[in-house]
């Protein structure tokens, strides 16, 4: 019987109390002295955010296959128990032994947005590990970081020991094998960081020093040693049929944010779309084979009992094999009340048809992502969209049933001028017409909801748009005063519903997301000031921050308010994505002329991903 590391005291008097208790269906047991290597999987955000992500249970089953290692979970303790846990001196601990985070070999942190930062220092200073790499001693175990964010780590690079850039599927045993062998030879903490940089996708920044101009900007980033590369290559798997996928994913015993089994279909995305940061990160395209994924969703349907499913991708439609899985799933479990997901479809024909089979078009609504609400700004962004196209599946959507829409948008894009903003308004009156033109007045269930949400954009490393500035706060929320002013205009105004996001934490997450190391100094600031849980409305407090920004003397303004030149060295610089940087400029070029540039299988326009020997880029090949 597993002793729990709180009290029942404890776990009666915090929210939840499932959160920490580990057991759920799917959890692995082993026993901590028959294995070599402890692995702390964790995600910087509360248990039902963290057991929702899909890339935590892949590398949760594939080191769980190994005999030499077991790897358990930790997420942050919500704000009560965290409370409990600094008062009473309580260590972190993970959620299958219930034993220290401390007393592992390795904890891995999975960063997948900016705004859980300061989630990642809680996790280092609950568990009783220093902040800062360079003061951890022999015993402490090796942090390592994973996930889109670590596609610029610097602003992280003095908290973590290593940094795994890419899919977790290929180099992870190499680096454990590794671990392994050091530590039986007695090696040094400090050694085997220096072995490990020499395995391809580990960035170690202790290895690499970092000089600047006078003006702030970066003059060089170098290896300290001969044997360091001077360039991180990303690794991604390149066959999805034949790599690890867990088929016996984790069932928690407590609601979580995406409460089914996924079954991811594809990496990867056509469409390049120029404010898209995965869009370039995960090129190629790969797609898994149809007959793989009817075999993953019988497991996972089976092992789980999970009522819901569904298919994971950037595009879905863009899938080859879409219509094949869909048709497979509905007359697979047709009667069993299972329902299917089917996220990031674009509206055609097609996807209507298949929509109305697997959702109930009365309580559902459809979701648009036109991002931009002129044509011009449209082409600009590369969406490869035009009023047409999203008329029209309007029409046919409305024909088929459904009343209810959501229209996403962003606001501060590149060249955007104020007529281009009006337009979103303009565009979600023409919807709401369309409605009312296409569906009969004896036919109508209630009137049109067409619900327009703006969120401010951010420029991220590895996209044509990383040269680009940002904006004030103020400057932000007036764009939205203007939307929101245009839409009172509008004929078709009671059906239109305008929501925006916060302004001050776009441009928080838009200063971490090009930061430089020296960024790390106001992380640490906000986190003794109090700062926590900031992707969460009720905890966000940007007093805290601006206050961090005046402690430490560092510029928000230089990272956010400034047009990069083309030849600045950016931090992100050392990592090899396979996309070049001659292509992003190329098409930061083409946003500027609003030409557009044709999907990967309308046509290859040399972005670099093709040295991979694999995906989209081989389809065609004879």
């Amino acid at each position: 019987m597993r002793k729990l590391a709180l009290s029942d005291e404890i776990l009666l008097s915090v929210e939840k109390p499932a959160r920490y208790i580990g057991g759920e269906p799917g959890a692995v047991m082993k026993n901590a002295s028959e294995v070599e290597v402890r692995f702390a999987m964790c995600f910087p955000d509360v248990y039902e955010i963290g057991m929702s992500h899909l890339g935590i249970q892949i590398l949760y089953d594939m080191f769980n296959r190994r005999e030499d290692t077991w790897c358990e979970r930790v997420y942050s303790p919500w704000v009560d128990l965290d409370r409990i846990m600094r008062r009473d001196h309580i260590p972190l601990f993970a959620l299958e032994s219930q034993d220290p985070v401390k007393e592992f070999d390795f904890l891995g942190i999975t960063i997948q947005y900016e705004m859980c930062y300061t989630n990642i220092l809680q996790i280092l200073d609950l568990s009783g590990i220093a902040l800062h790499a360079q003061e951890r001693g022999e015993d402490d175990p090796i942090v390592i970081g994973g996930g889109p964010c670590t596609y610029n780590p610097e602003p992280l690079a003095p908290f973590f020991d290593l940094f795994y850039i890419g899919e977790g599927e290929t180099v992870y045993g190499a680096l454990l094998d590794l671990y392994k062998k050091m530590k039986r030879e007695g090696a040094s903490r400090m050694q085997f960081l220096r072995a490990a940089a020499s395995i391809e996708g580990i960035y170690v920044p202790a290895m690499y020093d970092v000089t600047y101009k006078e003006d702030g900007t970066i003059a060089s980033f170098t290896p300290k040693y001969a044997d360091v590369p001077a360039k991180v290559r990303k690794q991604i798997v390149m066959d999805l049929d034949h790599t690890t996928y867990p088929t016996s994913p984790l069932v928690p015993f407590i609601k979580v944010t995406q409460d089914r089994v996924t079954l991811e279909i594809q990496r990867g995305c056509i469409r390049g779309c120029r404010f898209c940061q995965a869009g370039m990160l995960y090129r190629p395209v790969r797609e898994r084979s149809v007959e793989t994924l009817k075999q993953y969703a019988d497991e996972m349907i089976e092992r789980t009992g999970q009522d819901e499913i569904s298919l994971s991708s950037l595009s879905s439609s863009d899938y080859s094999g879409i219509g094949e899985i869909v048709n497979y799933l509905i007359d697979q479990y047709a009667g069993q009340n299972i329902n299917i997901q089917l996220p990031s479809l674009r509206i055609d024909a097609f996807s209507l048809d298949v929509m109305s089979r697997v959702q109930d078009v009365r309580k559902s609504s459809l979701t648009f992502a036109p991002e931009a609400g002129s044509q011009r700004m449209r082409d600009v962004i590369n969406k490869g969209l035009t009023e047409e196209v999203i008329l029209h599946g309007a029409r046919e959507a409305f024909r088929g049933g459904w009343s209810k829409v959501k229209l996403y948008f962003m606001l501060g894009l590149p060249s955007e001028q104020e007529e281009d903003r009006k337009a979103i308004a303009h565009l979600a009156n023409e919807i709401a017409a369309a409605y009312y033109d296409e569906v009969p007045k004896e036919k109508r269930v209630g009137k049109c909801q067409v619900t327009v949400s703006t969120s401010f954009f951010v420029p991220k490393p590895f996209t044509p748009f990383q040269w680009e500035k940002m904006f004030r706060p103020e400057e932000y929320l007036e764009d939205a005063r203007t939307v929101n002013a245009e839409v009172q205009q509008m004929l078709n105004r009671k059906s239109i519903r305008y929501m925006y996001h916060q302004a001050d934490e776009t441009v928080l997450e838009g200063f971490f997301a090009r930061g430089d190391r020296k960024c790390a100094a106001v992380l640490e600031e906000a986190y003794r000031l109090g700062a926590l849980y900031d992707a969460w409305t009720e905890f966000w407090d940007y007093s805290r921050w601006l206050q961090a920004f005046e402690n430490t003397g560092i510029d928000m303004d230089f990272y956010t308010l400034r047009e990069r030149d083309e030849e600045e060295i950016f931090p992100w610089d050392f990592i090899d994505i396979g996309v070049t940087k001659a292509f992003l400029r190329r098409e930061w070029n083409r946003a500027h002329e609003a030409k557009t540039t044709p999907n990967c299988r309308a046509g290859c326009s040399g972005c670099g991903a093709k040295t991979f020997g694999g995906g989209v880029c081989y389809e065609n090949a004879h």
